[in-house]
């Protein structure tokens, strides 16, 4: 594969008549339609007075018109996706904190993100999808209530610095950050990743990832598409759908979060026959930490081995990631550094020798500069060139990296320092237990204690009591949770990540 260093770029590896977006019950979009798709929205964006680092919001549904919007847009601006969930309080936010120079949204939509943008006077783009077209083809219309202005100066394609995509943190506990990341810094992840994984022009990858998250937009759709294969869009992830998308896409590989790998576990026994006319060459793991017993059973239920990279906005995604065989894989190990140089800090800012414990530390081309107009946090984030993740982790001789959890995630019970995930992999061995999420909760003496969220498996029965005493058999008396909550779900975020965090109070526990 030749070097890329924007989208546009990227996009050229794939042969003009190979499929590159499909869709269900769509006919695929073509490498040489995609292209011909991107010339074109450059070309309606800078007619309507938005070219290079202007910020366009995109609020669409899951799909291939998403998946198109992204790069199409991004290769002449810049792209910013948001929730289409939202409602209308937080898109005020986000459209007033970005800046947004436009938003599109699909024709006719009842979302209300057009009520916000029109009330902060920001023009709304309508994109229309004519009968009978392949996945992803669509074509942009100015809402004739709106004003676009002149056609633009800086119009034209977008080179190597130009941003290609702003997504915000969480802001599970702060204001959330915007996270700029440039051509370079995209094209530099989608070759890591497509690296790592071996992705050829013969790879088909079955997205279920939501695409205003840095996992499906870089790891499926970029990652893809740089190594000339294709891409089928799912709306979105549906366990009860999952293994009609995998009869009908035959893919070779899909990337997921370890609840969503879970839900399709779940489902497994009763879709035999699909997996055994299986095409799937490998699967993947991302965006929070894998139990080893997931990845065991996910293994034992495909026949194929699962893969599980570390990842995280700021570094346009991959980070690490346990390599295919005949390489090793680590179960609870995120694996080798597969980018970006991966290190150990402490809390001074001094590098640790191998198998040290302190905070992961990242840099490389795939890394953001810096968020935007905020240097409070710029300077607390980067030490030495070095980006400070804010995880916990040991690496070993073999180079590979465990993590520990979330600096701000770690359990300090009177003193005591605890990982979650510790707790969690001792729980998961439990029988009766199908999901579990150990955190943090307020105590009067001791500052925090000990929780664990639970899932009984299907049919199963388990009390507190039980729970508590298998856990005492296996953990240090301090690390034993003092509170058990059975849960018939536990609550996730937008993109399916549970978020420790706000847990206690979600569950009343506050």
């Amino acid at each position: 594969m030749s070097e890329s260093h924007t989208v546009t770029e990227l996009l050229r590896t794939g042969a003009p008549e190979a499929a590159a977006i499909c869709a269900p019950d769509r006919d695929p979009l073509t490498y040489g339609e995609l292209r011909k798709q991107t010339d074109e929205t450059v070309d309606q964006l800078n007619d309507l007075g938005i070219g290079r680092g202007d910020r366009v919001a995109i609020v669409l549904p899951n799909g291939p018109e998403m998946a198109t919007a992204f790069v199409c847009v991004s290769a002449g601006a810049t792209t910013a996706p948001l929730n289409p969930a939202y409602r209308s309080e937080e898109f005020e936010f986000y459209l007033a904190d970005l800046d947004a120079k436009a938003l599109i949204v699909a024709e006719n939509s009842d979302s209300e993100a057009v009520d916000v943008a029109r009330k902060l006077g920001i023009p709304v783009i309508e994109l229309t999808v004519a009968r009978d077209q392949p996945a992803g083809r669509f074509a942009l219309r100015g809402h004739a209530s709106c004003s676009f202005g002149d056609p633009t100066a800086s119009g034209g394609l977008a080179g190597p610095e130009d941003v290609a995509l702003v997504l915000h943190t969480s802001g599970t506990t702060a204001r959330p950050k915007q996270v700029p990341l440039t051509h370079t810094n995209l094209c530099a992840s989608a070759r890591n990743i497509a690296q790592t994984l071996r992705l050829t022009a013969e790879d088909h990858c079955l997205n279920v990832m939501p695409l205003f998250h840095i996992h499906g937009l870089v790891a499926a759709i970029l990652a893809s598409l740089r190594a000339g294969a294709s891409v089928y869009c799912s709306p979105g992830f549906n366990a009860l759908r999952f293994f009609g998308w995998l009869e009908d896409a035959k893919p070779s590989w899909y990337t997921a979060v370890p609840t969503m790998h879970q839900a399709i576990l779940g489902r497994a026994s009763r879709n035999q026959d699909v997996i055994e006319r299986r095409s799937l060459r490998f699967i993947r793991s991302s965006s929070a930490s894998l139990p080893p017993q997931v990845l065991k059973n996910l293994e034992a239920a495909f026949g194929v081995p699962v893969v599980e990279a570390y990842a995280m906005t700021e570094a346009s995604h991959q980070m690490c990631c346990n390599p295919l065989p005949p390489g090793e894989r680590v179960p609870g190990s995120v694996g080798p550094a597969a980018g970006p140089e991966v290190a150990i800090m402490d809390a001074d800012g001094e590098l640790q020798p191998v198998g040290s414990l302190g905070e992961v530390v990242i840099r490389g081309e795939n890394v953001t500069s810096g968020y935007c107009n905020n240097p409070g946090a710029n300077e607390s984030a980067f030490t030495g060139g070095w980006f400070r993740t804010g995880d916990q982790g040991v690496i070993d001789e073999a180079g590979y990296l465990r993590l520990t959890g979330r600096l701000k995630e770690i359990i300090n019970r009177g003193g005591e320092k605890i990982s979650p995930l510790e707790v969690d992999v001792v729980l998961l061995d439990h029988p009766a237990i199908g999901q579990v999420c150990t955190f943090a909760v307020p105590h009067d003496k001791l500052g925090e204690d000990v929780a664990a969220a639970v899932v009984l498996a299907d049919g199963a029965e388990a009390t507190e009591r039980e729970i508590r005493t298998f856990a005492a058999e296996r953990l240090a008396p301090f690390k034993v949770p003092r509170k058990i909550v059975f849960c018939d779900e536990i609550p996730k975020g937008a993109t399916g990540k549970i978020q420790r965090i706000q847990l206690a109070s979600k569950l009343g526990l506050g």
